[in-house]
């Protein structure tokens, strides 16, 4: 799959929604077990000054050429394009895209992270910010996809990613769906959901959330190493830099 058809767009939607004046639009987040949230748009627009701390941190290792995976409406591709790189923008949700695009982010494409091949060329840094180490979605899709952006990437290639360490979830549902998922033998933090807005819904798909630790443990033989971790100690979100091995 290249992109969402029109009718699966559901996040595009949003963004284009909000995009056009619509406070109130809303992502919802549709779990395999039934757990159904709400999402506010906003932080998918928030400037520099207004991200995470781990975020503004992590930006700094950031160099050179730039692929951003799962740009949604463009603050990463617009904050290192108004810093001097170049950047490619790619998201599988066209409306994302082309809200990109309006707000200002000169080269995107509509590709899904798994079809990611070598017509785009080669990059120095690729980038995966608001937890979007997720569209890794599995370990085995992980370690997969790390080998190709080994090839796709420059010899001091680096990738700058976020994820949460759901193991620090106090929430009972959540604790139960982790269960569950050791249990069918999945990892801890792979959740299996749609996204939903009125009557889209896109289809069912996998995000991988990773501690600090099983990405350490993701990266092995993949031609990565993690090279930092960038965390608060009161937040399970964190950011972290992996370097070739050989770098």
């Amino acid at each position: 799959m290249t992109g969402y058809r029109p009718d699966q767009d559901a996040f595009g939607r949003v963004l284009l929604e909000r995009l056009d004046g619509n406070d109130r639009a809303r992502i919802v987040i549709e779990r395999d077990d039934g757990f159904v949230d709400a999402e506010d748009a906003a932080a998918y627009f928030d400037v520099f000054r207004k991200w995470f701390p781990v975020e503004r941190q992590a930006l700094r290792y950031v160099r050179g050429r730039v692929l951003d995976v799962g740009a949604g409406a463009g603050r990463v591709a617009l904050e290192l394009q108004r810093r001097g790189h170049d950047v490619v923008a790619i998201d599988i949700s066209p409306f994302a895209i082309r809200v990109a695009r309006r707000r200002g982010v000169r080269k995107t494409k509509v590709l899904a992270f798994a079809d990611l091949d070598g017509s785009l060329g080669r990059f120095d840094s690729v980038v995966f910010f608001m937890n979007n180490f997720g569209l890794f979605a599995s370990a085995s899709q992980a370690r997969r996809m790390l080998r190709r952006l080994h090839s796709l990437t420059a010899d001091r290639g680096r990738i700058v990613l976020t994820s949460s360490d759901v193991r620090r979830t106090k929430n009972r549902d959540h604790r139960a769906y982790q269960q569950r998922n050791l249990d069918r033998g999945r990892m801890r933090g792979q959740i299996r959901l749609r996204l939903r807005f009125g009557l889209i819904a896109t289809p069912w798909f996998d995000y991988l959330f990773v501690s600090p630790g099983e990405l350490g443990t993701l990266v092995r033989g993949t031609g990565w190493r993690v090279h930092r971790v960038i965390s608060r100690s009161e937040n399970d979100y964190y950011a972290a830099v992996l370097e070739k091995d050989d770098a």
